[in-house]
């Protein structure tokens, strides 16, 4: 038997009984919902097509442009459930506890694109035949995250989920339509529980591996990107959406990174060897380098918002965005921003956890 196969059975055997025992919180948490109820059928009335009814216009959506971009988004990626689901089953199997987690998970995650569908046809929110044809074109091609390890699995659920939950409740709080908000909040809260049980299973694979654990989380934070990355047109609309606010590195460092490394107490994780430091300083140089891309991407959003005189995202269209966009930024690095002062930047992080 291999060394990296030696490797995948200890990690998934040491780590099933805390797979059974978030299992267990998770299904005595987890709230069970209607997605039929959420949908504003009121609204709706009959396309063209074989009903007869009336084309979709431009016009009839209420939506600003970065909202219709990212609920495209959303829908999109949601609708690649089947890859997710392949990866997952294939990397931690279907079998035990693992295997009841990994169906139950796809069995919630299934309703995401179902009621995210039906919503943005019954507010006309998006050109529907447009919406049809980039389903087809990215779930055809479908997804696979080439990971290298179970531990980098694990890392990059961990932080997609949170990712996730904080660009639907974005969403929701940009689109001013109190359908959509609620129907935000509800896909939200489904989020919420997945995270908290990929983000404490990792917290136990820290203690079980941190070497190696630590390793993949900060491999996996530095390259992060989500699955809804490869949408055709996806990096126009990152922009958009990245401009009004509802997902960009801002958000990704506040809401995403910032907090899951004060979860995991990275800063002060006891144990670690000589691999696991260096993991630790690359997190602690990679916060850094989030927060100088922010600010000047900040500084290109309000260029942006004046030179458009009514805001990035006011003007209606059919656009598909990015609110389960790219965790990280791309502007320019100086060295300063590259090569920051390990002790100046530990410091940094555990202010932070003191002030949170």
């Amino acid at each position: 038997m291999t060394e990296a196969a030696v490797a995948v059975e200890t990690v998934l055997r040491e780590l099933e009984p805390s797979v059974e025992r978030l299992l267990a919180r998770h299904l005595d948490a987890a709230r069970d919902w209607l997605p039929h109820q959420y949908v504003p059928w009121g609204a709706g009335r009959d396309y063209d097509g074989p009903l007869g009814g009336t084309a979709w216009s431009p016009e009839q959506s209420a939506l600003p442009r970065a909202v219709q971009d990212a609920l495209v988004v959303n829908l999109l990626t949601e609708d690649n459930l089947p890859s997710y689901h392949f990866e997952i089953a294939t990397r931690f199997g279907r079998d035990g506890a693992w295997g009841a987690w990994v169906h139950r998970w796809t069995a919630e995650e299934d309703r995401h694109a179902a009621v995210l569908r039906a919503y943005v046809h019954a507010r006309r929110a998006v050109d529907p035949v447009a919406l049809e044809e980039l389903r087809m074109r990215h779930v055809g091609t479908g997804f696979r995250s080439d990971l290298p390890t179970p531990l980098h699995s694990l890392a990059y659920v961990t932080v997609q989920e949170l990712a996730t939950r904080q660009a639907h409740r974005n969403v929701g709080a940009a689109c001013h339509d109190a359908a959509g908000q609620r129907l935000m909040a509800r896909i939200a809260a489904d989020e919420n529980l997945h995270m908290l049980f990929y983000r404490d299973l990792f917290a136990d694979a820290l203690g079980f591996f941190p070497d190696a654990a630590l390793t993949a989380l900060a491999d996996v934070l530095h390259g992060f990107a989500m699955p809804g990355a490869t949408i055709p047109g996806f990096r126009a609309r990152a922009v958009r959406i990245a401009a009004a606010g509802i997902y960009n590195v801002d958000v990704h460092l506040a809401h995403v990174v910032t907090p899951l490394l004060r979860g995991l107490k990275v800063a002060t994780l006891p144990g670690l060897g000589p691999a696991g430091e260096r993991a630790r300083d690359r997190l602690v140089l990679h916060l850094e380098r989030l927060g100088a891309q922010a600010a000047r991407a900040r500084e290109l959003f309000e260029r942006m918002n004046t030179d458009s005189g009514t805001g990035a995202d006011a003007d209606a269209g059919t656009g598909t965005g990015t609110s389960r966009g790219r965790g990280r930024g791309r502007g320019s690095e100086t060295k300063t921003d590259r090569y920051a002062d390990r002790n100046t930047a530990v410091a940094a992080v555990r202010a932070r956890e003191a002030q949170a």
